[in-house]
């Protein structure tokens, strides 16, 4: 069997060139391409994943918001002639509009330290600057990519600090999606409060419970997790922008790294504040660590969540069937009426690849040698997919599944009658020896431990009921009472 394969071009193919040169020597760039030179030789270098980094907006808009700052600081220490810093901004307005982002085409993942994801930001938005000054494409004698759009820069403080400024973009819209959910399951506590239902360890009848604190749980869990990803969030808004190539600053003028720290917050409206050490800054990638760990934490709760979710809905008649899931699709080719669980499944899918994400940025972070950490592209593809993925499940789950949960009360309020585990609620009364032999016997014999007390003669008819069918005492701390006093 044969199969042909129809890549899709990257960019509008084009029939005419121009020469351009860098260190290696003169290469045909497509004649409509707004990138140029470097960014052809990165497409040929890295074929690797097939994904530009044009699929990643948040972090083309962050280049544009660091070129942009880096054009206005020049400018205003007297580096940069006005016309050029105008074109820039104005550039780099339109990357943050949306356009031309068909032109970011190199691959996600690279080496050079992010080295050509810089070049093509700086080829494109110098092509386009060039086009608002009047010139033409590749006319880089009046704005030229490294010399203007880079001044004052490198890739190994212009690259992180993009990063963090597309990750706190990231995060704001995960702890948005978080807060949906979140809202999600504290209405079904509160719809579900009241209902009686077993609790369970490790897999057996434990005490009771309501359904509404179940979900209740549900609900802080998530307010836990969006609690540590504001804090991780803090972490990398120190940024090391000013120091160039390993955090001296060499090459960048001494106020440069406080003025564009200054403009960048203006035009992103982001609080970043300059690290305290640029040296380290540049070499220390543990705030993205950081913040994998916290996605990770997300990962794994939103997943024992969707867990619980499935087992509680198991059945329909065969399982514990406990709650009812919203159908929204069938669920399968040869079982007729067959419903799966599949809004949870998919964000268990998600779950597992955050948390291989999060051990890829660990092995990269500490890969890391000496001044810089070269490998910061696949640190920040992987924080990028599990920000995107996570936002998008939280949102699913919410949406497509939680809002429309339902309970089984009645098949709740008998498991509870006839569970072992409500004994647990009588040893007040009865004392631990005496609910044991109650416990024991029922397990035994099948009774219920209802009709057990009251054969012995332990608790009045009245007694019971009142300790058994009162969701507040079963589900709650209450005082000691003295149980020889109960039993007389």
């Amino acid at each position: 069997m044969t199969t042909v394969d129809h890549p899709r071009p990257l960019v509008k193919p084009s029939t005419t060139t121009r020469e351009e040169h860098d260190l290696l020597g003169n290469r045909s760039v497509p004649a409509d391409a707004y990138y140029g030179v470097h960014t052809v030789r990165a497409q040929e270098n890295f074929p690797i994943s097939g994904v530009p980094i044009s699929v990643y907006p948040d972090l083309i808009a962050a280049l544009a918001f660091v070129k942009q700052a880096g054009a206005f600081s020049n400018r205003d220490l007297g580096l940069l002639a006005e016309p050029k810093a105008s074109a820039i901004a104005a550039a780099c307005g339109d990357l943050r509009d949306g356009l031309l982002h068909d032109q970011f085409v190199v691959d996600v993942i690279q080496g050079g330290a992010g080295t050509s994801t810089n070049m093509n930001a700086n080829e494109v938005i110098a092509n386009r600057a060039l086009e608002h000054l009047g010139h033409a494409l590749g006319q880089y004698q009046h704005l030229h990519p490294v010399e203007d759009v880079n001044m004052s820069q490198s890739t190994n403080d212009v690259y992180p600090t993009a990063v963090k400024l597309a990750l706190q973009f990231g995060i704001d819209r995960l702890l948005s999606q978080m807060e949906v959910l979140r809202g999600a399951f504290a209405a079904k506590s509160r719809e579900f409060d009241g209902m009686l239902k077993m609790g369970r360890t490790q897999m057996q009848d434990a005490v009771p419970m309501t359904l509404g604190q179940e979900f209740g749980t549900f609900a802080v869990m998530v307010g836990e997790d969006q609690e540590r990803l504001e804090e991780a969030r803090d972490l990398i808004r120190s940024i090391n922008l000013g120091g160039t190539a390993i955090g001296t600053g060499l090459n960048a003028h001494p106020d440069y790294a406080r003025t564009v720290c200054r403009y960048l917050g203006e035009l992103s409206g982001v609080r970043l504040e300059t690290a305290p050490d640029l040296v380290e800054a540049t070499q220390d990638v543990g705030s993205f660590v950081q913040l994998s760990g916290v996605l990770k934490r997300i990962a794994v709760k939103l997943s024992k969540m969707c867990n619980d979710l499935r087992l509680l809905s198991s059945g329909p008649r065969a399982g514990l069937a406990e709650i009812n899931l919203p159908a929204v699709q069938a669920g399968s080719s040869i079982m007729p009426g067959k419903v799966n669980p599949v809004i949870p499944e998919v964000v268990n899918q998600v779950a597992f690849e955050v948390i291989g994400n999060d051990l890829t940025v660990t092995m990269a972070a500490e890969a890391g040698q000496l001044q810089l950490n070269a490998f910061e592209p696949i640190i920040a593809r992987s924080l990028f997919d599990s920000i995107d993925h996570l936002s998008a499940a939280c949102g699913t789950l919410a949406v497509r599944c939680v809002g429309g949960i339902t309970a089984n009360a009645e098949f709740l309020r008998a498991s509870v009658a006839n569970s072992i585990g409500v004994v647990t609620a009588l040893v007040p009364y009865l004392g631990y020896t005496a609910a044991t032999d109650i416990a024991q016997e029922a397990l035994t014999t099948g009774r219920g431990v209802a009709d057990l007390v009251l054969a012995h003669g332990l608790l009045t008819r009245e007694k019971l009921e009142d300790i058994l069918g009162n969701p507040a005492l079963l589900t709650s701390p209450r005082a000691m009472v003295d149980h020889t006093r109960e039993t007389g």
